[in-house]
């Protein structure tokens, strides 16, 4: 069985997107902007859905000047999105308290009828989940995030981040022993007459 590169077909997507086809360009939001939307959501996005929006206004506007492959594009829309979601977090640290997590699935437009046990042990997953990414630096957080959710290599991440690709390493190293160790934490604290 063979298995296709999520970035599969992106090349073309992007070249006719760049010679102004608005069906590649849509073709491009359905399937990056999930996964756009849970990189913002992970970084404490309140509004994950509008910021995705404002990458994908801010890749539009800017497609006439880019240069390059589906690989590179989804390294500068992710480059954006990284941005984008530093200036959303600063700006909901200046106007309010706390951002609430969000557990919403990371694609509402999918359609996938799913049974009320699954959705409500989906948000406790998520919920959880996003608690132990938010436990982390920033900086771990964001090449985790960048690594797992964007699914982008360590060359790529080290240029979204502005990093050398050792730090990016590092980095994702830190961060998965940490999450390790917050996990095995969380998993005692819950059970404590089994230890």
């Amino acid at each position: 069985m063979t298995t296709t590169h999520p970035d599969a077909g992106l090349d073309d997507l992007v070249l006719d997107a760049r010679a102004g086809s608005g069906a590649a360009f849509t073709d491009l939001w359905w399937r990056l902007s999930p996964v756009v939307a849970g990189y913002v959501r992970g970084r404490g996005v309140r509004d994950a859905e509008d910021v995705t929006s404002e990458v994908f206004l801010a890749a539009f506007r800017g497609l006439p000047g880019f240069e390059g492959d589906g690989a590179a594009f989804r390294r500068w829309l992710f480059t954006i999105a990284h941005h984008r979601a530093v200036d959303a977090v600063r700006h909901q640290a200046r106007t309010a308290g706390d951002v609430p997590l969000e557990t919403e699935p990371l694609d509402s437009r999918a359609g996938v009828a799913r049974s009320a046990e699954t959705e409500a042990l989906g948000r406790l997953a998520s919920q959880a989940a996003l608690r132990l990414v938010h436990g982390l630096p920033a900086d771990q957080r964001d090449v985790l995030l960048l690594r797992v959710v964007a699914d982008l290599s360590v060359a790529e991440v080290a240029a979204v981040l502005e990093r050398s690709a050792d730090a990016v390493r590092q980095l994702h190293r830190r961060a998965l022993a940490r999450l390790r160790e917050a996990a095995a934490a969380a998993r005692d604290a819950t059970a404590p007459g089994l230890r």
